[in-house]
């Protein structure tokens, strides 16, 4: 088994096995105003499983990590693919999942998305976090009264 691919996005969601994205492949958020700040997020997975793997339950992890080894958050579970009757003889299957995240974001600098299966090599995904100007939300005093 091994992890296909991992992708930040800012939403994503697995619906009959069919992978739906918004915002998705970025390797930098920008936080508008002061750390610390959350974050919302979303990661997902897709896990290739050949098919003398399959009916077998593989832990899995998913671990965000600053640039100091920190653990800004981690998703751990088990993953199986089954043999459905009508696949052929041989056929790898996918597995794939998509989780929400509030990260708590503590500062600027280089991270990284880990993925690991069991005894397997880790899948590593970098990003940046940089700090952005403030968005100021426009008040009603700010209206023109002409």
């Amino acid at each position: 088994m091994e992890i296909e691919w991992l992708i930040l996005a800012d939403s994503a969601e697995v619906v009959g096995n069919k992978l739906y994205l918004l915002g998705g492949g970025w390797d930098a958020i920008t936080v508008h105003g002061t750390f610390p700040a959350v974050q919302p997020c979303a990661v997902a997975a897709a896990y290739r499983v050949p098919w003398s793997e399959t009916n077998v339950a593989r832990a899995v992890e998913i671990e965000i990590v600053d640039e100091d080894g920190v653990s800004w958050a981690k998703v751990t579970g088990q993953v199986q693919a089954g043999r459905p009757p009508n696949v052929p003889r041989g056929d790898d299957q996918r597995i794939q999942f998509a989780v929400r995240l509030n990260l708590q974001v503590e500062g600027p600098g280089g991270h990284v998305m880990i993925g690991r299966i069991e005894d397997r090599p880790d899948h590593r995904v970098p990003f940046n976090v940089v700090a952005g100007p403030p968005i100021r939300v426009p008040s009603p005093e700010d209206a023109d009264p002409t």
